[in-house]
């Protein structure tokens, strides 16, 4: 009638009535549970009754600048309780060493193993020991 085509003709979004409702629910609920991202709070939200799917509450995530951050990386343990091993930080020179066993293997297929040990603050080898078996008895002049 118009001589307008169809495709050109868009209908006005219509938010519904409880958009206002939904949203301050997914905000305490992001707040409450820090962790949790929109999918896990939608499994929340369809718990406590509301009928709503991942989509709307993702858009109203975006639209709230709603994130979830990032995880943080995992300390290691200083065990203090028994087997007490307590890690020093260097400070000095030859204050703080540590060792390393490395296992390797050589073109024809045997192992061979290597003993490193290291100063922790100037990061130097001190000393690498290389043997097809090294025991646990007091080798000397491991460290020259």
């Amino acid at each position: 009638m118009l001589g307008q085509h169809r495709s050109t003709q868009r209908k006005a979004p219509s938010r519904p009535d409880d958009e206002a409702a939904l949203r301050d629910e997914i905000i305490a609920l992001a707040k409450l549970y820090g962790r949790y991202g929109y999918r896990r709070v939608t499994a929340l939200l369809r718990v406590a009754g509301w009928c709503t799917d991942p989509k709307r509450v993702e858009r109203i995530w975006r639209q709230e600048g709603l994130k979830v951050p990032p995880r943080q990386p995992k300390r290691s343990r200083l065990w203090l309780n028994d087997n007490s091993c307590i890690r020093l930080r260097p400070a000095r020179p030859n204050h703080v060493w540590a060792y390393d066993f490395v296992e390797d293997r050589t073109r024809d297929g045997r192992k061979f193993r290597l003993l490193c040990v290291v100063d922790e603050f100037t990061r130097e080898a001190l000393a690498i020991r290389v043997a097809r078996q090294l025991g646990s008895a007091y080798t000397p002049g491991l460290i020259e």
